[in-house]
């Protein structure tokens, strides 16, 4: 179920991680956690300007939702209203996306790269580990800052970049002061005090922002996209001010599920995961909306670490894996090829696609990515983004295609 875990100590400094030492299951997770990154991506801030969800909601249809021209029956014309109009169906997927996944994805995915650095940590010789792990995090900065430039704004690897410089002291700290720290940081953020020092622009700025994003992100070129992001970035700094506590929190927090051992063996800790899953749905339950975004991608994780673990598991949720080892690759990509559909440098559907449809086309793009990473990793030991992140950490080119036994 797993890949071996054990530390080759005699491993050079200069040598990377081999791909042999990594947990399936870890993986698989990775892989379901991006496509929870992606459906809240497509939906809420590829499709239309992010701001929109701060506004009041409307009844009305969005202005600007493609339909279809021509002579239709009365039943058809209920179906393509259901499917592309303002619909209670569309009502409800946004609604189930924003209760369901929307942060929590992002949670998860905190947790994971806080479980992430760890591991690196313990697999670096000792003498290597704060050069190495200080380059890595500096190259996610200057990835995070070009993508959130040139291609989109809604950018996490320049929020995750800093935060794990500054979480980097604590992989030498105890376990007792991660974890201290760690629930400060995430009390810090249930508190919700940041929203009040640090409020977004008041509702007569967003109305008119979202009315010129339509306008721009839709039928703009690239420069005038281009400026427009750039103009936006001072107004979304906030949203990533109010979830900074919770991010470098989860980081830490995922520092410690790391130490703890449960994920170096998950089919013995099954019934730690189950039991953890349970735990967090029922804290869900009465939770405000801040803590249940925490326990409940605290919940998914549980679950699905502890469904991998198994044999029937790997079978159903195994076509995951490749995606969560090039989850690097796949974010970026999904990015180029959203920027493309919905942008007016490209086809121009910013603000013309409901929810359901939009929702559709990053499931497409998800399922090629599924096939087109499992294809890749049959030649290849990394996606490309991930071998040239780890040439530039190792300062040195990285074994790309698979060793062949002899």
């Amino acid at each position: 179920m797993t890949a071996p875990l054990s530390r080759d100590t005699a491993r050079s400094p200069l040598s990377s991680v081999a791909t042999t030492d990594r947990l399936v299951s870890l993986d698989i997770l990775r892989g379901l956690a991006l496509f929870g990154v992606m459906a809240i991506n497509v939906v809420f801030e590829f499709r239309v300007s992010l701001f929109r969800q701060f506004l009041p909601a409307t009844t009305t249809h969005e202005a600007g939702t493609i339909f279809f021209a021509g002579s239709w029956s009365q039943e058809m014309a209920d179906l393509l209203w259901t499917i592309i109009g303002d619909s209670h169906f569309n009502r409800a997927i946004e609604d189930g996306l924003a209760r369901a996944v929307s942060m929590k994805a992002f949670a998860l995915f905190s947790l994971l790269f806080g479980v992430g650095l760890a591991m690196q940590f313990d697999r670096i010789a000792p003498e290597r580990r704060v050069t190495l792990l200080i380059r890595r995090l500096l190259v996610l900065l200057a990835i995070g800052i070009l993508h959130l430039t040139l291609l989109w704004n809604g950018d996490i690897l320049t929020e995750y970049a800093i935060a794990g410089l500054i979480a980097l002291p604590f992989l030498f700290a105890p376990g007792w002061l991660v974890l201290a720290s760690g629930l400060a940081l995430l009390g810090l953020y249930f508190t919700g005090w940041l929203i009040h020092m640090l409020p977004l622009p008041s509702s007569a700025w967003m109305m008119q922002h979202v009315a010129d994003a339509a306008h721009i992100y839709a039928d703009g070129n690239f420069s005038q996209t281009l400026v427009f992001r750039l103009s936006e970035i001072s107004a979304i700094a906030p949203l990533h001010l109010w979830i900074f506590p919770r991010t470098l929190g989860l980081f830490l927090a995922g520092i410690v599920i790391w130490r703890s051992g449960v994920l170096r063996d998950t089919p013995d800790h099954r019934i730690v995961l189950l039991l953890t899953a349970l735990a967090a749905l029922a804290v869900t339950i009465d939770a405000g909306s801040s803590l249940a975004t925490v326990s409940l991608a605290l919940a998914y994780g549980a679950l699905i670490l502890s469904a991998a673990s198994t044999t029937w598991g790997v079978r159903l949720l195994g076509w995951a894996a490749p995606v969560g080892r090039m989850t690097f690759t796949n974010y970026l990509m999904q990015s180029v090829i959203f920027s493309i559909v919905f942008y007016g440098y490209g086809l121009g559907l910013f603000g013309r696609l409901s929810v359901s449809l939009a929702l559709g086309i990053g499931m497409v793009v998800y399922a090629i990515q599924a096939i087109a990473s499992w294809c890749w990793l049959k030649i290849f030991q990394f996606g490309p983004i991930e071998w040239l992140w780890r040439s530039l950490m190792y300062n040195k080119l990285q074994p790309l295609r698979l060793q062949l036994p002899s």
